[in-house]
C-alpha cells in the first residue's frame, strides 16, 4: 500500500473511532433497572461538586472515584455562582462545569447533571442569585410568572450549553440524568395551588428541552410523569416510586453531614454508610447516589446555612483536601465490587423474600443460570444466626451479608476489612525560618465610613440586608444620628442601645467609639444586642455593621428570611418602675455596602492600593485589620493547609484567591461528644457519631497545591475580631500511621502509607484482639506464630504491603467459634 493510501486509512480508522465513542446512545428504564445503550446496570454514583474544588483537583477526584468504584459522577449547577448579576455570567476557573463534565467524560464515567436550579446544598441562598429577591413582582419557587422566566432562561442556556458541546447521552456524551427543581414536596405544601402548578410546570418546562435522557425529581412523591421521583436520606431501602415503571433512585445518600460555626465534627461510620447501601440494592435499588463523595471546601462567600462552615469535607469517602477517607472508601469500594458482580441477577433475576422476623431477612435474586442473595439484619443490638439453603450464616447486627452465588460470604457491611489512615498536619519545611511568617499590616480606617456619609443611598427606615447589597458583600453599614437634649425624657447616664438582629453579626459604634458585637449560631434567625452608652447633650451618631455569614439556603419561603438588622433600634432606659423607649427604626438611616478594603481589594497584588503596608508599629488583637505576608510553596506534593490559630474572624486570600470565611475563635461546644468509638448500630442521625468539643470550630483552611506558584506566594488575611497573625503558618495533610482489622474469610489486608515507607510496626495480633486504631490490645485467643514478626518482615520498608489474613500466614488458633481477626498499626 503507498504511504498516502496508509494514512488516508489512518485517518479514516481515527474518524471511525471518533463516531463510535461519539455516537449518540439511549438511556431508557422500567421498575427495576435504568438500561443505558441496551444494557441494564446498577449504577453507583457520588457527589463532586465542580465549585468547592479548583481544576487542578478534578482530573485526581474523579480517579479517585472511578478507583474507588463509581459510574457516574452527581453534580449540582449553581446558579448564584454563574449569574452572580443579571444576565452577566461567569463560567471561569472552578466555574467552568463544561470542563468538570468533559474531565469526568475522559476517566470514562458517566453524569448524573442536577439543574436545580435551586439546589440547597448548604450553598449561599441554596444558589439562587440574590438579584432575583429584589426584582419587582416576583416570588420565588412558585407558580410566579417573573420567577418562572429567570428560571427557564437560566435553564435554558445551561441546557443549551451542554448541547453545543454534545455532552447528553443522546448525543453520545456522558450526563445520562438530569434533575429539575430540588426537594420541593418537602416544602410544597406552604405554597399551596401555587406551590403544584409550579412543579407541574418545571416538568413540561424540563420536557420542552428535549435532552434524550430522563428528568428526576427528588423528594417529589407526586412528581409528574415522566418525571421520576427519586429519594434523599441516610436511608431510603424503603423508599418505593409513585410509578411502578420508574426505577428506585437514591438521589443523596448522606455519607456524614455538614458542620456549621460552633458545632462539632459529625462522623458517620462506614458500616453503617455499606449497611444503608447494602439494604436498598437488597430491596430493589437501582441507582444509589453518595452525597457527597467529595464535599470539599467553600470558597469565597458561598457557604450558606447562615454559619455553614468553610469546611464541606461532610464526612465523605474523599476527605476535603482530596485525601481517601478510610476505611470508608475502601469499605464501600469492595461493596461495589460485590454488587457488580451481581449486576445480572439483580437487573434480570426473579425476586423472593424469606422473612426469619426480629428485623432479620433473606432476598434471593434469580435467574435460570445463577442466583445472588442478601442476608439482612436490622436489629440494632442483637447478632442473628440464620440456617440458609442448608447452611448457617453469623450476621452481626445492622448488617448485611451479600452472598453473590447465594452459598459463600463475599461481604458482610459490618466486617470493615480495609486499612484506617490516621491523618496528621505536618509543619511545612520550606520556610528558613520556621513556622514564622513575616508580616506587614494596615488598617481599615473606619471613621471615614462612619463620618462621610453624604454618597450613602439613605431611607427612612431599616431595610432588609439582601435588598440593600444583593449580597455583593458580607457587610452593611446602619448610620443614624439622633438628638438628645438634657430635658428628653430618655436622657440618662445608664441609657441603653438595643437593637433587634437576624441572627447575623452586628458591630455596634456610637460616635465612632466602638462598643460591642453580637453573633449566634446556625438555626438562629433572631438576636439582640444591648449594651449601655453613653451619649453627649446633642447631636449623637450610631453606626451599626451588619455582617452576615451567609444566607438561609433551606426551608418554605427561606428566600423571605430577613438579613441584616429588621430591628427595632432603640434607645432604652429605666426609670424607677417606668421604662422609656426611643425608637430610630424610622429615623433617616444611610447604607453603605461593603469596607473600603475590599472595595480597594487590598487583597489583589495588582491593586493600585497594593503598595500602602507596613511593618513598623505592628498590631495584635485590633479589630478591623488587614495583614499581608509571602511564604515559599510548602515542600512535596502532600494538600496543604493554613493554620489559622489565634485569629479570629474574617476572610483570607491566597495569592488573590479568597479560600473563605476563616473562625477559629467560634469553639464547638463542650458536650456531646463520643468519647467511645462509635457504635454503628442504630439508625444514624446528625447528633450521633460527634467530636471536636470544646476545640475551635474550624483551625485549618483548605489552600489548593494548584494555587501555589513554584517561587513567591502572598498570604493576605483580613481579620474583623481582632488576632495575633504571629501563630499563622502553613501545614501539610499526611498519612501519620495506618490501622487494619480484618477478618478471617479469604481476605486479604492491604496497607500503605501513600508514597511513603512503612517505618515501623507498632502492634500486630492475629486472634482475638480487642480495641480501636491507636488503643489495640491483644484478646485471650493468639495465633501460634508471632504476628508483629510477620508484620515486620513483610511490610517495614515498603510502601504497600499484602497480607493474607488466614491461619496458614498466622498459623492454627482455635478461639472456640469467635470470628478471627488480624489488628494491625504501623508507623509511616
Amino acid at each position: 500500500m503507498a504511504a498516502s493510501q496508509k494514512i488516508f486509512s489512518a485517518i479514516c480508522f481515527c474518524f471511525f473511532l471518533l463516531a463510535l465513542c461519539t455516537s449518540a446512545y439511549e438511556v431508557s428504564h422500567d421498575g427495576r433497572a435504568i438500561t443505558i445503550d441496551g444494557a441494564r446496570r446498577v449504577l453507583i454514583s457520588g457527589s463532586i461538586h465542580y465549585p468547592r474544588s479548583i481544576p487542578g483537583m478534578w482530573p485526581d477526584l474523579i480517579k479517585k472515584a472511578k478507583e474507588g468504584g463509581l459510574d457516574m459522577i452527581e453534580t449540582y449547577v449553581f446558579w448564584n455562582a454563574h449569574e452572580p448579576s443579571h444576565r452577566e455570567y461567569d463560567f471561569s476557573n472552578n466555574l467552568d462545569f463544561i470542563r468538570f463534565l468533559k474531565t469526568v467524560q475522559d476517566e470514562g464515567l458517566y453524569v448524573f447533571l442536577r439543574i436545580g436550579p435551586y439546589i440547597c446544598g448548604e450553598w449561599n441562598y441554596g444558589g439562587l442569585p440574590v438579584w432575583l429577591h429584589n426584582m419587582p413582582g416576583i416570588e420565588l419557587r412558585t407558580a410566579n410568572s417573573v420567577f418562572m422566566n429567570e428560571m427557564q432562561n437560566f435553564t435554558t442556556m445551561i441546557v443549551n450549553m451542554v448541547k453545543n458541546e454534545k455532552l447528553f447521552a443522546s448525543q453520545g456524551g456522558p450526563i445520562i440524568l438530569a434533575q429539575i427543581e430540588n426537594e420541593y414536596g418537602n416544602v410544597m405544601t406552604s405554597y399551596g395551588d401555587a406551590g403544584k402548578a409550579y412543579i407541574d410546570w418545571c416538568a413540561n418546562m424540563a420536557e420542552s428541552l428535549q435532552i434524550g435522557v430522563p428528568w428526576v425529581m427528588c423528594q417529589q412523591s407526586d412528581a409528574p410523569q415522566p418525571m421520576i421521583n427519586t429519594c434523599n436520606g441516610f436511608y431510603c431501602d424503603s423508599f418505593t416510586p409513585n410509578n411502578p415503571n420508574s426505577p428506585k433512585i437514591w438521589t443523596e445518600n448522606w455519607t456524614g453531614w455538614f458542620k456549621s460555626w460552633g458545632d462539632k465534627d459529625p462522623h458517620r461510620t462506614a458500616e453503617d454508610v455499606a449497611f444503608a447501601v447494602a439494604r436498598f440494592f437488597q430491596n430493589g435499588g437501582t441507582l444509589q447516589n453518595y452525597y457527597m463523595y467529595h464535599g470539599g471546601t467553600n470558597f469565597g462567600r458561598t457557604a450558606g446555612g447562615p454559619y455553614i462552615t468553610t469546611s464541606y469535607d461532610y464526612d465523605a469517602p474523599l476527605d476535603e483536601y482530596g485525601n481517601l477517607n478510610q476505611p470508608k472508601w475502601g469499605h464501600l469500594k469492595q461493596l461495589h465490587a460485590v454488587l457488580k458482580s451481581m449486576e445480572m441477577t439483580l437487573t434480570h433475576g426473579n425476586v423472593s423474600t424469606i422473612d426469619f422476623n426480629n428485623s432479620v431477612s433473606a432476598t434471593i435474586y434469580a435467574t435460570n443460570e445463577s442466583s445472588s442473595c442478601f442476608l439482612g439484619n436490622a436489629n440494632s443490638t442483637t447478632d442473628a444466626t440464620i440456617n440458609f439453603q442448608g447452611n448457617q450464616y453469623i450476621v452481626p447486627a445492622w448488617s448485611v451479608t451479600i452472598l453473590p452465588d447465594c452459598k459463600n460470604e463475599g461481604y458482610n457491611t459490618a466486617k470493615v476489612n480495609t486499612q484506617t489512615s490516621v491523618m496528621v498536619k505536618t509543619a511545612d519545611k520550606a520556610e528558613n525560618e520556621g513556622a514564622t511568617l513575616s508580616w506587614s499590616w494596615r488598617p481599615e480606617i473606619l471613621k471615614d465610613t462612619i463620618f462621610q456619609r453624604k454618597r450613602y443611598v439613605s431611607a427612612h427606615q431599616l431595610i432588609d440586608q439582601k435588598a440593600a447589597t444583593n449580597d455583593t458583600s458580607d457587610y452593611l453599614w446602619y448610620i443614624t444620628s439622633v438628638d438628645i437634649k438634657e430635658y428628653d425624657p430618655i436622657w440618662s447616664h445608664e441609657m441603653s442601645l438595643k437593637v433587634n438582629g437576624s441572627g447575623q453579626i452586628i458591630h455596634a459604634y456610637v460616635n465612632g467609639n466602638y462598643i460591642g458585637s453580637e453573633w449566634a449560631k446556625y438555626g438562629v434567625s433572631n438576636s439582640v444586642f444591648e449594651q449601655k452608652v453613653q451619649l453627649n447633650p446633642g447631636r449623637n451618631q450610631i453606626a451599626l455593621l451588619s455582617v452576615t455569614v451567609g444566607l438561609a439556603n433551606y426551608g418554605p419561603m427561606f428566600d423571605m428570611i430577613q438579613t441584616g438588622l429588621p430591628g427595632p433600634v432603640q434607645l432604652v432606659v429605666q426609670k424607677g418602675d417606668e421604662t422609656i423607649i426611643k425608637d430610630l427604626s424610622s429615623y433617616k438611616w444611610t447604607y453603605k455596602v461593603g469596607l473600603n478594603g475590599l472595595e480597594d481589594k487590598f487583597y489583589d497584588l495588582d491593586s493600585h492600593q497594593a503598595w500602602k503596608w507596613q511593618a513598623q508599629q505592628f498590631p495584635i488583637n485590633r479589630n478591623f485589620t488587614w495583614y499581608k505576608a509571602t511564604f515559599k510553596a510548602p515542600l512535596g506534593t502532600d494538600p496543604i493547609v493554613l493554620d489559622l490559630q489565634g485569629m479570629g474572624k474574617g476572610f483570607a486570600w491566597v495569592n488573590g484567591f479568597n479560600i473563605g470565611r476563616y473562625w477559629p475563635t467560634y469553639i464547638a461546644d463542650e458536650d456531646g461528644c463520643d468519647v467511645e468509638a462509635c457504635d454503628y448500630r442504630g439508625s444514624y442521625g446528625s447528633s450521633k457519631c460527634l467530636t471536636n468539643c470544646g476545640q475551635p470550630t474550624q483551625r485549618w483552611y483548605h489552600v489548593p497545591r494548584s494555587l501555589i506558584k513554584d517561587d513567591e506566594n502572598t498570604l493576605v488575611l483580613f481579620e474583623e475580631f481582632g488576632g495575633n497573625p504571629s501563630l499563622v503558618n502553613f501545614q501539610t495533610i499526611t498519612i501519620g500511621s495506618v490501622c487494619g482489622n480484618a477478618y478471617e474469610s479469604n481476605n486479604t489486608l492491604e496497607l500503605s502509607c501513600n508514597e511513603r515507607p512503612i517505618s515501623s510496626i507498632k502492634f500486630a495480633s492475629f486472634g482475638t484482639p480487642q480495641g480501636t486504631c491507636g488503643s489495640f490490645q491483644k484478646g485471650s485467643c493468639e495465633s501460634t506464630r508471632d504476628a508483629l514478626s510477620i508484620l515486620q518482615n513483610a511490610c517495614v520498608g515498603k510502601n504497600t504491603c499484602t497480607i493474607e489474613v488466614s491461619e496458614e500466614t498466622f498459623g492454627t488458633v482455635d478461639c472456640g467459634g469467635v470470628p478471627k481477626r488480624l489488628a494491625v498499626e504501623a508507623v509511616c
